[in-house]
């Protein structure tokens, strides 16, 4: 399973919360704001100790295509794929990670910031590799330095992201989708704001329409 998976997926979204849920109670609530502001998928990250539950419940909420963030280790990609997880994301390229997941049927982002991790990737057969951290790397930038020698490679850039380079990103062909967590942050959580969740959402999915309107 390549990138291209990933791309069934995602289903044409372009968007990817990723979140930090420190709450199994949590995700029920999150997953309606997220789906109410109009988002299509989600990356839950095992930073939490309740991560598998709470990526349990989000994929049983059916409005969401749910993956695991921050995977590490093949026992985590299990744990990920039993809970539900329809894609995997790591924050960089670890070879039985890569394996497990073909192994298992589910696509994985393997996170790079040089050309060599490029590289790699390429020859474990992907096309598809999270820019991660792309804004302390140097932003768009690096991406288009980083895309050029590879044609056929697909981008999804995650870290330091918001809304307001949300729409320089996606307009660059190499970029399948954008990760941030500005739309629910772990201080959202805490203090139960899902109604700003949904309004910055909604705010997100929007500057993703208007980039499809200008690129038709």
């Amino acid at each position: 399973m390549t990138g291209t998976g990933l791309a069934a997926v995602l289903a044409g979204a372009r968007l990817l919360p990723v979140l930090t849920v420190p709450s199994t109670a949590a995700a029920g609530p999150l997953a309606d704001a997220l789906t109410a502001g109009g988002a299509r998928c989600a990356e839950v990250t095992f930073r939490t100790p309740g991560a598998e539950r709470v990526l349990e419940e989000m994929a049983a909420h059916g409005g969401l295509a749910v993956g695991a963030g921050t995977v590490l280790t093949p026992e985590q990609v299990e744990r990920a794929v039993a809970a539900g997880a329809r894609f995997v994301v790591s924050p960089g390229f670890d070879e039985d990670v890569v394996a497990k997941c073909r192994e298992l049927g589910v696509p994985v982002v393997p996170g790079i910031a040089t050309a060599t991790e490029l590289m790699r990737a390429l020859r474990a057969g992907l096309d598809t590799v999270k820019l991660f951290p792309a804004e302390a790397l140097g932003g768009l930038p690096v991406l288009r330095a980083l895309a050029a020698p590879f044609p056929g490679m697909r981008f999804v850039p995650t870290g330091g992201i918001n809304v307001s380079r949300l729409a320089a990103y996606l307009a660059d062909p190499a970029v399948l989708a954008v990760g941030g967590s500005w739309m629910a942050t772990s201080a959202h959580l805490e203090r139960g704001d899902y109604k700003d969740i949904r309004r910055l959402t909604g705010e997100a999915v929007e500057a993703v329409e208007a980039v499809e309107r200008s690129m038709t």
